[in-house]
């Protein structure tokens, strides 16, 4: 005799409901799973034998008393849940339903947290009361509790240690109200975070990294709507024609990395200052080969002139990444 559902395992039933969806749908919701919960899925059908059709009908009824009960309680919490079943099903059978509910709720509670960087976390939670923080460390993976707990200032640590030690079965519908609280903090400051990654270093950040004409398209449509703004992106900026800023030195790292047809397409068009800062800083030879790649390539597209500049900036970019030169703007190194 088969046993009834109310002592299947949670997965049991789960694979039961797949059975009975179907491989179409199954397979559909499968999708939203993570992979190990698709293998213990798969692995549990695998294994089922003949589900008889009573088996299968109380499954189904049971999974759907629960999907209303856990859309009651994302309505309005447990005790909103509890109120409207009560009305539909009666004191016990509601009660039932939102027992289970709530102990499923509790398979994963703080889930969010652990994707969370702990350093992140520690910063986050040690002004939280010492029971909290002892009701998060409880449920989160071993090696991240203890990295956190390490961290605690010393007056708190033993605090929520013996917290957590004395901590014995804590109703679901405080960790539910608790992790609830946590989320919406947890977002507040993550927002806020994401928004001080804005301002003028990231736009300019950005513009290094697009053509040179949509570059120059926003920067005048910046400097129409908000000038001051686009004086501070251009002063932190440095285009094609900032070479003259640079030291001899520098010029001369960067000719060794740009090609020569490169360099004779991005000269085209620019002034004569930017041009004699090149010139000085490369052989007579060197310059008159390039003086003739520039006179024999005639007149350029300034689309392709813009496209060339843009290849060397680029490589003034690795450099200074590299450490090799420095293109600081409005700045003079201290000598001491």
């Amino acid at each position: 005799m088969r046993k009834p559902p109310t002592e299947l395992t949670s997965r049991k039933k789960a694979a039961i409901i797949l059975a009975v969806l179907g491989a179409d749908v199954s397979a559909a919701v499968l999708k939203h799973l993570t992979e190990e919960q698709v293998e213990i899925l798969t692995l549990e059908v695998a294994r089922l034998d003949k589900v008889t059709p009573e088996l299968k009908q109380q499954v189904v009824h049971e999974f759907h008393e629960m999907a209303q009960a856990q859309d009651f309680i994302a309505e309005g919490g447990v005790d909103h849940a509890r109120k409207v079943l009560e009305k539909a099903f009666g004191d016990e059978q509601a009660d039932l339903m939102i027992r289970k509910v709530v102990n499923a709720m509790q398979i994963v509670p703080f889930e969010f947290l652990k994707r969370t960087d702990p350093m992140q976390l520690l910063s986050f939670i040690q002004d939280e009361h010492p029971q909290t923080i002892a009701l998060i460390l409880a449920w989160m993976p071993i090696n991240q509790a203890a990295m956190i707990l390490t961290k605690l200032p010393q007056e708190l640590r033993g605090d929520v240690a013996e917290r957590i030690a004395a901590m014995e079965q804590t109703p679901p519908e405080v960790i539910r109200r608790v992790e609830t609280v946590l989320e919406k903090k947890m977002s507040a400051i993550l927002s806020q975070e994401m928004s001080k990654a804005g301002g003028p270093k990231a736009l300019v950040d950005l513009l290094n990294r697009v053509d040179r004409q949509t570059e120059r398209l926003i920067l005048e449509s910046l400097s129409e709507n908000n000038p001051e703004m686009a004086d501070s992106v251009k002063n932190m900026m440095f285009v094609f024609e900032d070479i003259v800023q640079l030291e001899d030195r520098a010029v001369q790292s960067i000719m060794k990395e740009v090609d020569v047809k490169d360099l004779a397409t991005a000269l085209k068009g620019v002034g004569a200052e930017v041009q004699d800062k090149i010139f000085r800083n490369m052989s007579e030879r060197a310059v008159g080969m390039l003086k003739e790649d520039m006179e024999y390539m005639g007149p350029v597209k300034l689309r392709l002139v813009e496209e060339a500049q843009q290849k060397v900036v680029a490589a003034i970019r690795r450099l200074e990444e590299s450490g090799d030169i420095s293109i600081g703007r409005g700045e003079e190194d201290v000598l001491v």
